[in-house]
């Protein structure tokens, strides 16, 4: 065979063997760090250090590259991130986030309907949540009761003028809604206590109450929504005793998220005073 021959058959056989070389293929790149990376999962999700493999391949949204032969999948230009539920606005919605930066609307909204825990009103699903959670705690030993739950607007108008009387307005807005302002007016809060001197108090934290609910609320559907050292996010002081109730399987994806308060796991921004409304 001439040599001009032979150099052409040499070039194609080196061709068809490249395309099998190890590393060298179209699917065998090196992954994406992106991709790889713990914030790409999406927000409530539990991070293991790297995006799911099997939420890839059912078109969740990662920071990355889209998946071969795919197309990245994008948020509508005008609708919320796709993390963000649709009805945090929505006072009827068990996600709706209620702050100084974002009242209820109408101010006045009320539940439809409300059923009684033990003296104290509650929508009925956090009614009958609260009813298991209470059992479950006692049943465990420990001392457990409702101090609050239902708050209207005339009833929380009447709250926070007491604290105002008491306090002065500055004061006041650090430990009460202003009426409009409150999660208590959803039905959907509830402060517990044991009945001791440490109800609604810092001091509560140090009690078995305080130990348990941290521990098992999210269970039941409840959150602690006002913890230590988040006040210039949620715009209160600590408050171990406030419960919010999201559902259980909300609850349980706040807590895998690592999010310290709901502002953060909803995407939301901080709300430490009555400033200019968020945007809806």
């Amino acid at each position: 065979m001439d040599a001009p021959r032979r150099s052409a058959l040499l070039l194609v056989v080196a061709v068809l063997l490249g395309g099998c070389a190890p590393g060298s293929g179209p699917g065998s790149a090196p992954p994406d760090p992106a991709r790889e990376s713990p914030s790409t999962v999406p927000s409530g999700t539990a991070s293991s250090g790297t995006a799911s493999s099997g939420a890839a391949a059912a078109g969740a949204a990662t920071d990355g590259d889209p998946p071969a032969g795919g197309t990245a999948p994008t948020a509508p230009a005008d609708g919320p991130a796709p993390s963000r539920p649709p009805d945090l606005d929505d006072p009827a919605s068990l996600a709706v986030v209620v702050n100084k930066r974002r009242p209820l609307s109408p101010p006045d909204w009320a539940p439809p309907v409300l059923e009684d825990v033990e003296g104290h009103r509650l929508r009925p699903e956090a009614a009958a949540a609260a009813r298991g959670m209470l059992a479950a705690a006692r049943a465990d030993g420990v001392r457990i009761r409702i101090v609050s739950g239902y708050r209207s607007w005339a009833e929380q108008s009447q709250t926070y003028a007491g604290w105002v009387a008491q306090k002065g307005a500055g004061a006041a807005d650090a430990v009460s809604a202003r009426p409009g302002h409150s999660e208590h007016q959803t039905g959907l809060a509830v402060d517990i206590g044991e009945g001791g001197g440490c109800d609604l108090q810092v001091c509560f934290a140090g009690t078995s109450a305080a130990t348990w609910v941290a521990e098992h609320g999210p269970e039941h559907g409840f959150v602690v929504r006002y913890p230590w050292g988040e006040e210039a996010t949620t715009g209160y002081w600590y408050e171990p005793w406030h419960l919010r109730y999201l559902g259980p399987g909300r609850a349980q994806e706040f807590v895998r998220s690592g999010a310290a308060t709901l502002e953060e796991f909803s995407g939301l921004g901080p709300a430490p005073d009555y400033g200019t409304p968020a945007p809806r």
